[in-house]
């Protein structure tokens, strides 16, 4: 079987899993990783080999620009300690952990020790995130694991680069040390350098398919020139997201927002079916490879790697939480967060995407690479088996879903929605702004009172009807014949933006991930 075919087999297989996991209310890479482990058990697969470079910037890109792009801002200068402590001071902890072991009981120089610790060291907040977006969860709790992920990507990776640049030049010599001194301030200046270029660009491919096409190719040319410079290719890609996503000039339409939200989203997803299918591959093939003494070696160390770096997430969460406790009741001031939002915190330690990327990025001559390779995959199917397909009970038995205080308060956000809508039409007489005031306030209604509820359910019943009238129209002018293919496009394109601007929220909500 070749690999486009084995990767069409495990696309269909994901699109399967992805059903099972929406009705079974599990997070979608955790059936993933048992979709990689069964690869490696499937006779025939090919082995494919990618390069160290290629195998980062096309896993680590797209995934590390989309996140660097949506964090806010606003939200590390609030909660600035807490992923400190988490994303970088967690990481860190967690990779000097897994090196020790690595250097005393597999025989590791210490250097490559230090790889392996940051391979396994950043928790990929996708699981999370999967089972978090239907429940609903203490806000401090939801936005410091939303947010911790970018930090705990970057980290693990400026580790792994500065560790991987010792062990390959054997000891840190004045070069690696010059390249090391000069890398980060290098990648975030050429971030920066290259987000006010594509400023310039963006004004000229805006709401265009290439426009969707230049994101991507922006993305990889940065990447691949910062390596090239040897700059930090993960610092250039987050100064550029983050610089523009804060730009004014490069605010896109809603029409642009709405196509590459879902272009970005298959896209990262479909990297991650290809990393678990590699993983498969390889681990397969090192499996087979290896005598049995080693391999059982290899198993008992995955295993005890495994242990540290789930423990080390639970002593850091914990231990943080008490020290901000005492802290608080020392000034009299409330916790921060209670001891179950940091056991809930210390759970959601699984690992994902930037573990399997940077395991592929190991040149072939890295000391004992299969034991190193064989234990990344290990942590990341324990991780999210495991503690993936636990987390929605962990929640529940925690007594931390909030879905029915979640809604109420988002119904609230809602309302002064609705009430900022109406402020600039108030007063005005023309026709068209009393109909936009009747449907606003309709909506506002619907949010207070039943009967509101009830009369914004009657509006959509009509007007889906009449868009329904709408579609069938359009279909009989093609079928005689009266528009052509590119006027169908566009005027169902129409019609399907009128719809979604009137059905509800669960309706529009794109389930799968």
């Amino acid at each position: 079987m070749s690999f486009f075919e084995s990767l069409l087999v495990l696309l269909l297989v994901a699109v399967v899993l992805l059903q099972v996991s929406r009705r079974l209310s599990v997070p979608y890479p955790s059936m993933l990783a048992l979709a990689g482990a069964a690869v490696a058990l499937v006779p025939g697969m090919p082995y494919i080999s990618l390069e160290p470079a290629t195998a980062l910037a096309l896993f680590i890109a797209p995934a590390l620009l989309d996140a660097a792009f949506d964090f806010p801002v606003g939200i590390a200068r609030r909660f600035w300690l807490p992923l400190l402590v988490f994303a970088i001071g967690g990481v860190a902890v967690t990779a000097a952990a897994v090196a020790f072991v690595g250097w005393a009981v597999a025989g590791l120089p210490l250097a490559a020790a230090l790889v392996l610790g940051a391979i396994v060291a950043p928790p990929d907040a996708a699981a999370a995130t999967a089972v978090l977006s239907s429940m609903a969860i203490p806000r401090t709790t939801d936005t410091v694991l939303r947010g911790e992920s970018l930090f705990n990507d970057a980290a693990a990776l400026l580790i792994f680069d500065a560790a991987l640049a010792v062990q390959s030049a054997g000891s840190l010599n004045t070069p690696v040390a010059l390249h090391l001194t000069l890398a980060v301030p290098g990648g975030i200046l050429l971030g920066i350098a290259a987000a006010l270029l594509v400023r310039r660009l963006y004004g000229l491919v805006s709401g265009t398919l290439g426009g969707n096409l230049l994101q991507f190719v922006q993305t990889f040319l940065l990447w691949i020139a910062a390596a090239r410079l040897g700059l930090s290719a993960v610092l250039a890609i987050v100064a550029f997201a983050m610089m523009l996503a804060r730009s004014d000039g490069t605010r896109s339409s809603a029409r642009m927002r709405v196509q590459s939200y879902a272009v970005w989203s298959a896209v990262v997803f479909v990297l991650n079916v290809m990393a678990f299918l590699l993983m498969g591959m390889q681990v397969r093939d090192i499996v087979g490879d290896m005598p049995a003494d080693h391999l059982g070696e290899a198993i008992r160390f995955a295993l005890l790697t495994v242990v540290i770096v789930i423990v080390v997430r639970f002593v850091i969460c914990v231990g943080f939480n008490r020290i901000q406790a005492l802290y608080a009741r020392w000034h009299g001031q409330p916790e921060p967060a209670t001891i179950r939002q940091a056991l809930l915190a210390g759970w959601c330690g699984m690992r994902g995407l930037v573990t399997l990327a940077t395991a592929f990025a190991l040149p072939e001559n890295f000391p004992q690479r299969d034991m190193v390779v064989l234990t990344a995959f290990a942590v990341v199917l324990a991780t999210l088996v495991v503690q993936g397909l636990t987390l929605a009970p962990i929640i529940r038995l925690l007594g931390l879903d909030r879905r029915a205080a979640g809604s109420g308060e988002l119904a609230a956000r809602r309302s002064e929605i609705a009430s900022a809508g109406l402020a600039p039409l108030e007063g005005l007489q023309e026709p068209e702004a009393q109909l936009l005031q009747s449907k606003f306030r309709l909506e506002q209604q619907a949010i207070a009172d039943s009967a509101g509820a009830a009369s914004l359910e009657t509006y959509r019943r009509l007007a889906l009807m009449a868009i329904a009238a709408q579609r069938d129209e359009l279909d009989r002018l093609r079928v005689n014949h009266k528009v052509n293919v590119d006027e169908y496009n566009l005027l169902l394109e129409e019609i399907d933006w009128r719809e979604l601007s009137v059905l509800p929220e669960e309706a529009r909500r794109i389930e799968e991930i």
